[in-house]
């Protein structure tokens, strides 16, 4: 194997396996690289117009991009023949799986190799903790959920593959004994979180999870429901201190109060596919001489995939046991979170050992992608909440969330918590008692996807704030501005907010918009042509980055004034590139030349290491591995949309301030004569303007005769950091030319010159608190949506007259890309409203038989096209960017729901609603 610039991470592991990872250079076209990563200085700059994406060249002119893209023969090194593989899954779950019936797989259908549970067994492959569970169904056991491989056929010719899983559509082989009822597997997750806030607000709190610890119920029924009745057993008083202020919180609610409006409300969401464009696919090869094992794959997370193989093969038999694992990345097609800790690339892995010599490639057609690709969780909620009715503030909440996590854990239990810690939205609540429990079923598995437990729970809250609203006779924004989270107020966790908090400016804007201004009279309009017209209301707060975030770059400038920045970041359909070529530019002057993401080989001068589970260790345990001055709590992350200019872009902006400080500033003063105590060498004073340093006074000075001066006096002209964040940045000191240099750095290398890079040593680091572990969110994002619907009375077919979102997301990297996720995030949330549903069971896509003829996403015909507003906020002085991918999606269900209650005075508390639904209300 040849191995390309792009590679991502090489180190040996405790099994004896040299893992390399690398982000794909397209090998057929030996110039892709450059036209992937170059902005194209002489063209445009993203930098300085806002316009522009590095990536976006190959994705629109159909180059060899993506994961599905490759075959063996585009490799270079590889044989040049492809073969071919399928998986065969269970679509029965409540049986005793009794073996597989090949029969109808005659002659040339007959797959060269089959793979099944038995087999694993004997090679000793190890199924990675993440993903316990079978990773074939054995004979004779009953399948953990509908869906669960059973066997891996491999086939030598594609046309012979290609007629194969035809034949197995409609002639499934896998046979079934007895019935057994599904699996009763343990639940993935149970919490409480309740909060009780003082008797003013700057007074502590009484009781929260920040100030007593986060809490999980002691027992559990058969089913693996959990008991959240309070329980004064010895063990277990910080649940039941916990429940006995939950269960105050409820008595509350329950009383006859006459002062208090009581609103008891169910709501039910549905399971759906995050329907990206390409199906989860893979590629690799075995070569047996060599011992070393090579994949293409596309991923969210392309550390944890390769560790995940690592451990799959590591402790197998020697014939099964590659010496080597080079993992290559391409871009990724779409995620949504859906691939993100995905098993998926194990079954490449093992396609390719059991076939050596030949690269084979495992593709899902969307058939197999809607059977086994992760969906999102379904909800069931019940909500209970409390208002004054002289003041119209909130007193009290309580909520009971149930998740359907399907058949593996997956990211259950995180979505668990976040849809929690966010059921109570952008307001402020003194008192509050959530309960949350993801629980295994047969279903195929729930995890990771926009809006991550959000987009259900605050669905269900902001419909329920417009029926208080409603009820009390209060304006619904003004209910809302009146209840809102004032800046410096407690989450449900217990914390603040480290970010700014803009809810006023976003209602504001909700309520001086003509779609709300002007609902009256369209509404009376509308119901002269015979059509019911309702406009809606929605304002939502959605977290980004999380509690193990890293963010790995290098940024280099040459002689020419040239620059290229590494970042182990993955480019899935978010710009990653572009928005790190733009922060950058802020600080050098100039577009990158050339940005490579998913690439961790430019790091080793770092000497990074990781030792303990981040979210498992004391205070004193990293108290006291710190001391290592290579240790950190985490290498390396997923990477996730939200994300992407938060942590992505973070240690590229730290290194490139860095270089500038201590590179082209001094060798501008050097060009300028200055002295560093001269009044005129102030760098606030100072600017880029077309490629030049300019400064009152003083001659302007292009890039590229600092860069050369900079190389000349031997300053800083490279820097590479890595930086790790807990609801926080790390932070340490570093002597750069005999200078303390503070930064939210926890590991810095830098180049002086033409040279090599040095490793700095660290002073005074300092890791987020494992305190921060008990933060609900210390990053959000806000968003507030308006639509107006028209409804014909006679059909039920619904039409989005107007739309309109306002959200911030501080400091925008690239608007374009910003305004696209929004209009992206505008469309998903209206297929999860109106269209998009999934059967959970036998009748779901676990059975195999659902593609897009049953599945409805949503057409321009379903999107007001020419009638979308989207507005950002401008930054707030010297704000940092912020994630907005996930939020801008959030309120356009709620605000959708509440425009049908006020076109037709009927109230859903179950999604979709469909056309169906509503014909069936108007009559």
């Amino acid at each position: 194997m040849r191995t390309t610039r792009r590679e991502f991470a090489k180190f040996i592991a405790a099994s004896g396996i040299a893992l390399s990872l690398s982000r794909l250079a397209l090998a057929d076209e030996p110039e892709f690289d450059v036209r992937e990563t170059l902005p194209g200085r002489k063209n445009w700059n993203p930098a300085a117009t806002g316009r522009g994406r590095i990536d976006a060249a190959p994705k629109v002119t159909g180059a060899k991009f993506y994961a599905s893209d490759f075959r063996a023969v585009d490799l270079p090194g590889w044989p040049s023949r492809t073969a071919h593989a399928v998986l065969v899954r269970a679509p029965d779950a409540t049986h005793v799986y009794a073996g597989l019936d090949l029969s109808h797989l005659t002659g040339v259908l007959k797959p060269s190799v089959v793979v099944t549970a038995s087999d694993l067994k004997r090679i000793r492959a190890r199924v990675p903790g993440y993903y316990a569970g079978d990773l074939f169904c054995p004979v004779g056991k009953t399948p953990l959920y509908l869906g669960q491989p059973v066997a891996l056929l491999i086939y030598e010719e594609f046309d012979h593959y290609d007629q194969a899983r035809t034949v197995l559509r409609d002639f499934h082989p896998a046979k079934f004994g007895k019935e057994t009822g599904p699996v009763v597997g343990k639940n993935y997750g149970a919490f409480r979180f309740t909060r009780v806030a003082g008797s003013t607000p700057d007074a502590p709190d009484i009781h929260s999870p920040l100030k007593d610890g986060w809490v999980s119920p002691g027992f559990f029924k058969k089913n693996q429901e959990p008991v959240w009745k309070r329980l004064p057993v010895p063990t277990g008083q910080a649940y039941v201190k916990a429940a006995s202020y939950g269960e105050k919180i409820r008595a509350e609610l329950r009383s006859d109060n006459p002062s208090l409006l009581v609103l008891d409300r169910e709501f039910a969401t549905q399971s759906v596919d995050p329907m990206f464009l390409e199906p989860e696919c893979g590629l690799a090869w075995y070569d047996a001489k060599s011992k070393e094992l090579a994949l293409v794959l596309g991923v969210q997370s392309p550390y944890e995939a390769a560790g995940s193989i690592e451990t799959l093969l590591g402790k197998a038999r020697a014939n099964f046991k590659p010496k080597k694992i080079n993992a290559h990345f391409a871009a990724v097609g779409g995620g949504f979170g859906g691939r993100d800790h995905t098993p998926f690339p194990l079954y490449v892995a093992l396609a390719a050992m059991f076939l050596p010599g030949q690269p084979v490639r495992l593709a899902h057609d969307r058939y197999q992608q809607f059977q086994s690709g992760i969906k999102r969780h379904p909800f069931k909620i019940r909500t209970r909440i409390g208002i004054d009715k002289s003041s119209g503030k909130i007193t009290a909440f309580a909520g009971d969330h149930v998740l359907d996590g399907g058949g593996l854990a997956n990211f259950s239990a995180s979505v668990a918590v976040v849809g929690a810690n966010g059921a109570i939205g952008v307001y402020d609540i003194p008192k509050v008692d959530i309960t949350t429990v993801a629980l295994h079923s047969r279903a195929v598995t729930a995890g990771s996807m926009r809006g991550y437990g959000t987009l259900q729970t605050m669905t269900a809250l902001e419909v329920l704030i417009d029926e208080a609203a409603a009820t009390l006779g209060i304006d619904p924004i003004d209910f809302r501005r009146r209840n809102a989270l004032k800046p410096g107020g407690r989450t449900l966790a217990g914390n603040t907010y480290a970010v700014s908090v803009r809810t006023p400016e976003i209602l504001e804007k909700l309520e001086r918009h003509p779609i709300w201004r002007q609902r009256a009279e369209e509404k009376a309009r509308g119901g002269q042509k015979g059509v019911l017209v309702g406009a809606g209301v929605a304002c939502v707060t959605k977290d980004y980055g999380g509690i193990a975030d890293c963010s790995l770059s290098s940024v280099e400038i040459d002689r020419e004034g040239r620059i290229s920045i590494y970042s182990d970041q993955v480019e899935m359909g978010n710009g990653i590139g572009t928005a790190l070529a733009n922060r950058v530019a802020a600080h050098l002057g100039g577009v990158a030349d050339q940005v490579l993401v998913a690439n961790i080989k430019a790091f080793s001068a770092l000497e990074l290491v990781a030792s303990v589970d981040p979210d498992k260790m004391d205070q004193k345990t990293q108290d006291s591995l710190k001391r290592n001055p290579r240790w950190v709590p985490a290498i390396s992350s997923s990477s996730a949309a939200s994300e992407g200019a938060h942590v992505g872009t973070h240690a590229a902006n730290e290194a490139a301030r860095i270089i500038f400080e201590f590179g082209l500033w001094p060798a501008a003063l050097d060009l300028w004569g200055l002295s560093a105590t001269d009044p005129r060498a102030t760098q606030s004073l100072a600017r880029w303007e077309g490629g030049q340093l300019v400064a009152p006074g003083l001659r302007p000075l292009p890039l590229s005769e600092i860069a050369a001066k900079a190389h000349a006096k031997g300053g800083v002209t490279a820097a590479m950091g890595h930086s790790f964040c807990r609801w926080a940045w790390s932070r340490a000191t570093f002597d750069i030319h005999g200078h303390p240099w503070a930064a939210e750095l926890d590991a810095l290398a830098i180049r002086e010159g033409s040279g090599d890079f040095i490793r700095l040593d660290r002073k005074n680091v300092e890791f987020p608190p494992m305190e921060n572990l008990r933060f609900g969110s210390s990053y959000t994002s806000l968003c507030g949506t308006l639509v107006r619907v028209e409804i014909e009375r006679a059909s039920g077919a619904l039409r989005i007259a107007k739309a309109y979102s306002v959200f911030e997301c501080g400091k925008p990297l690239t608007p374009e890309i910003v305004i696209g996720q929004a209009q992206g995030g505008f469309a998903m949330g209206v297929g999860y409203t109106l269209l998009e549903s999934l059967p959970l069971y036998e009748d779901g896509p676990g059975n195999g038989q659902w593609n897009l003829d049953q599945y409805t996403v949503a057409r321009g015909s379903n999107l007001p096209l020419q009638a979308l507003e989207i507005e950002m906020l401008p930054p707030l002085p010297n704000e940092r960017p912020k994630g907005m991918a996930e939020v801008v999606m959030i309120p356009v269900v709620p605000a959708l729901l509440n425009a049908i209650f006020d076109a037709t005075g009927r109230r859903f508390n179950s999604l979709p609603v469909t056309q169906s639904m509503l014909k069936e209300a108007l009559t």
